[in-house]
């Protein structure tokens, strides 16, 4: 449960933000506002999975520049994210840059913004991973006690990512 009012006031924003058109690009900048009020990242990414074609796609990022929605990378069933994120449903901690250059094939990128540690949350329904909220800064930032708050916010989360797989294949459906 959410520890503090600021917690709580960011919380109540982005489930406010829920109800108002323009969404899901609405919900994404409240929610990346209300994680860096309260969690705190250097970088914040969405990635939404894409069962069919086999990839993990990034639909968000506050870093557009370094890493632009649109990236994408295969689902490697032989990850530790998978096995934590996907598969169990729990969140995955890299305290370090050595953790960090374990996870990520692109680490050196990610060393470069500034960034030796990570987050990535599941968004999750119906017992399957939708995708995750990826939270990324200086090394010893994230904390397995932050994992009860942020799992309110991949709760809240869950209609945005549904919308997001949604339009996806309506769109891809309809080429």
């Amino acid at each position: 449960m959410p520890t503090s009012a600021s917690s709580l006031l960011s919380l109540n924003a982005f489930a406010r933000s829920l109800a108002q058109s323009g969404q899901p690009a609405r919900g994404l900048n409240v929610l990346g506002e209300a994680l860096q009020e309260c969690i705190g990242y250097r970088l914040f990414t969405v990635l939404v999975l894409d069962w069919e074609a086999g990839l993990s796609r990034r639909y968000f990022s506050t870093q557009p520049a370094t890493y632009p929605a649109g990236g994408s990378k295969p689902i490697r069933e032989d990850s530790e994210f998978y096995a934590a994120v996907v598969q169990q449903g729990e969140p995955r901690l890299c305290l370090d840059r050595e953790d960090c250059v374990r996870a990520f094939p692109d680490h050196e990128l990610i060393a470069s913004l500034g960034c030796e540690s990570a987050v990535n949350v599941p968004v999750r329904w119906n017992g399957r991973t939708l995708g995750s909220l990826n939270l990324l800064h200086q090394a010893g930032w994230y904390r397995r006690d932050m994992f009860p708050e942020l799992a309110w916010y991949s709760a809240l989360a869950i209609p945005v990512v549904q919308d997001i797989i949604r339009t996806t294949q309506n769109h891809e459906g309809k080429s």
